[in-house]
Order: C-alpha cells, then structure tokens, then sequence
C-alpha cells in the first residue's frame, strides 16, 4: 500500500485538502482492486457520488471515510487519523463563504483553488484580470455582468474581488503571469477616469511587486492563439496536485485537469507569451494607452 501523502501541521486549505483526500481514497481503492460500485455500497452511496469524492468535488464525511479506508485494509491508527484529520479541514469554513449567497459552487471551487495556487498564468481579453483591478473598475465590471443590480450585492461582490487580491501580498504569494490583450486596456470600462486610475493602478502593480509579471498582446499582432477565450491556468506546491486549466463561462465554469487539455492550454499560453510585448515593455505600452485616452491635453 503507498504511504499516505499527509504531513503534520500542513495546512492547505479547504479545497485542496478535499482533492487531496479524494485522490488517496482513488488510489487506495484502486490498490484494492474495487470498483466504485463496490466503494459506494459500504456507505449507502452511488458509484458517482464515489466518483465525485475521488475528484473532490463534493463535502466529504468523516464516518464515509472511515468505512472506505476499512474497505481499503488501511487500518493504522496513525494513518487514519492523519486522514481524517484532512477530512475534517476539508470542512472548515473559509472567507468566502460569507459571500456563498452570491457565489456558485462552481466559483467557489475556484476561490480555494487559486488562494493556494503557486503559480498563476492568465491570459484575459475582455477585462483586466481579477487580481489586478481596482475597486472602480471591478465595479464597472460587475454592473456590466448579469448580476442583480442592487447596490448591495454589487458591493458586496466588489469587496470579494478586492479580498481576493490579498494573496498576492501574502509572504508565500503566488507568482501571477498575466497575459492582456491591447484591446481590454484601451476598451473604456467605467468611463475614462475609472480606466485611466485601473491603468495607472497596473503601472504600480508592475513596478512594484516583483510575484506580478504583465504582458501585452499589441493590436499590431492580429490574429493570435488566444483569440476567443481567456482561460487560467493554475499550478500548485503540493506535488500530488496536478495543473488545472479554468475557463470561466457565463453561468458555469470548465475545470481541465486531464494532461491532453493541460498541455494544450501551456502550449496556447506560451505562444501569447511570444506574440506578446516582452515584460520590459509593459510600463512603457501602459504610458502610450495613458496619453492617448487623455488626448491631446496629456
């Protein structure tokens, strides 16, 4: 049997601690010769609520655990309580979750995952990236969405974005990777003076912060690979977690974890990172899209 993959005191939040124990309880059953059907019986469950478990998609019960690893001969003490001590993390409350009436599941997943990311690559067409834009402009962004318009849940779903950039002042911050094209930075979201302070807010974020890497995508460019979607992709310390490709829909999102889609996804992402201005050039792409939204008065 492989040694469970659990340390002391680690900590890795909610999300990624349920992935991590579905993907134990995967390879114990796996090592068992079990088919999902004969995991979910024990517990009184289906075979796709074991599948949902395994990819860590569903809130995961300490009394199913402890059957599943007897199922599984895991019968070490010390090994058990290190497994369920997952399982009850997985159940700890975290700060979105008073936002939970505004959030779907589906974006919720995302708010775990990304809070433990170690490397963060974007790429964006429409709108600055989420991490990246001030109070102002994420507003602008919001009303524009197919949210309710009540003024309290629009702040409320601003201040979600706004806590969210926390992360990446965080002493083991994330490095984020954000690709943009030109036409998101010129496009006149909230009004002239909400882009102009969102571009010069950049300008800091680029200057000052040495985990934040921004390129541009010129008009001049074309066509390109990105063309059509924008999509993160999300690596992670924990080496039992494996890079996820998100893609944010309008009522839904796609979570791409199987190698085929990954790669796909890196080898677009690398290719705009070619097409794109080199990183020195950003603050002086930024500078010139100032002046001319400015105009001749600048």
């Amino acid at each position: 049997m492989s040694e469970l993959p659990l340390r002391d005191g680690e900590v890795d939040g909610p999300t990624v601690a349920r992935v991590l124990v579905g993907s134990q309880l995967r390879r114990l059953r796996e090592e068992r010769g079990l088919t999902r059907a004969e995991a979910a019986e024990p517990i009184g469950a289906s075979e796709s609520k074991i599948s949902r478990m395994e990819l860590g998609r569903v809130p995961l019960k300490e009394r199913d655990v402890s059957v599943l690893l007897s199922l599984y001969g895991v019968h070490d003490d010390r090994e058990c309580a290190a497994l369920l001590a997952r399982v009850r993390e997985t159940n700890v409350p975290c700060w979105w979750h008073a936002y939970s009436d505004l959030t779907p599941n589906w974006l919720q997943r995302y708010l775990g995952l990304e809070a433990t990311a170690s490397l963060i690559r974007t790429y964006e067409a429409q709108w600055l990236p989420g991490l990246l834009q001030t109070e102002a402009y994420a507003e602008a962004v919001i009303r524009l969405g197919t949210y309710t318009q009540r003024d309290d849940d629009v702040a409320r779903r601003v201040q979600l974005r706004l806590q969210r950039q926390q992360l990446l002042g965080r002493p083991d911050a994330p490095t984020l990777w954000a690709v943009v094209d030109e036409a998101a930075l010129r496009r006149p979201v909230g009004g002239l003076q909400v882009m102009r302070d969102q571009i010069e807010a950049l300008v800091g974020f680029v200057m000052k912060a040495p985990n934040v890497k921004v390129q541009v995508v010129p008009l001049a460019a074309g066509g390109h690979a990105g063309a059509g979607t924008s999509f993160t992709i999300l690596r992670f310390p924990q080496r039992e977690m494996v890079d996820l490709v998100y893609v944010e829909q309008l009522t839904s999102a796609l979570y791409l974890d199987k190698p085929a889609d990954v790669d796909h996804y890196f080898d677009v992402m690398n290719r705009l990172s070619v097409e794109a201005a080199p990183p020195r050039d950003t603050v002086q792409i930024l500078d010139r899209i100032l002046t001319d939204l400015d105009g001749p008065t600048r």
